[in-house]
């Protein structure tokens, strides 16, 4: 009984996939559409009138960054940076040798310390640099492109002014800095203007 219902049931199964089969590959006679008859009488041909105010389409200026010349790709324009002067080292006169009493500093110079006039070692300016760097990239960063696009030659020196001071203030350079930044800063104002 078992062997005749396994039998049965394969025959069966094998019967629904050629069904499915035949159903899927659906009916392969081409669908033929009737010819349109001819036409036998003449038709007049009509003329459609022009109107005399047709509205004029404007091109749009299209603003194309200038066509670059080989003339041009010879001279890379590069900032250099001019090295320091150079300071000839004068010997002092001589003087006659007086004899020299040391005498220890006073306490209040000791527990102040020596007084500079700013520098590196002044941490207000190190953090006023900072912020004017911080403050300079968000504007750089928020310029419309359009701006960009316009004022290339100006977002340049003002990007150059930036790294600059950048890198003035990981040296150490906290004055430099915040000139350098100051600077990019001013020329940022007249560029939004």
């Amino acid at each position: 009984m078992r062997l005749q219902s396994d039998q049965v049931r394969r025959l069966l199964t094998a019967a629904l996939g050629v069904w499915l089969l035949c159903g899927v590959s659906g009916c392969r006679h081409k669908t033929q559409i009737a010819p349109l008859p001819a036409i036998t009488t003449p038709m007049e041909l009509v003329d459609i009138p022009e109107p005399d105010d047709l509205p004029l389409l404007e091109a749009t200026p299209v603003k194309l960054p200038p066509e670059p010349t080989a003339a041009a790709a010879a001279k890379l324009k590069r900032e250099h940076k001019k090295p320091p002067a150079k300071v000839a080292s004068v010997a002092p006169p001589a003087t006659p040798a007086v004899p020299t009493t040391t005498t220890d500093p006073s306490p209040e110079v000791t527990a102040i310390g020596a007084l500079t006039a700013g520098g590196e070692e002044n941490p207000q300016t190190k953090q006023e640099a900072s912020d004017l760097i911080a403050s300079i990239e968000k504007r750089l960063n928020a310029l419309p492109t359009q701006t960009t696009d316009d004022q290339k030659a100006q977002i340049s020196k003002v990007r150059n002014f930036w790294r600059d001071a950048q890198e003035a203030l990981k040296s150490g350079d906290a004055e430099g800095a915040k000139t350098l930044a100051t600077k990019a800063k001013l020329l940022l104002d007249d560029l939004e203007k």
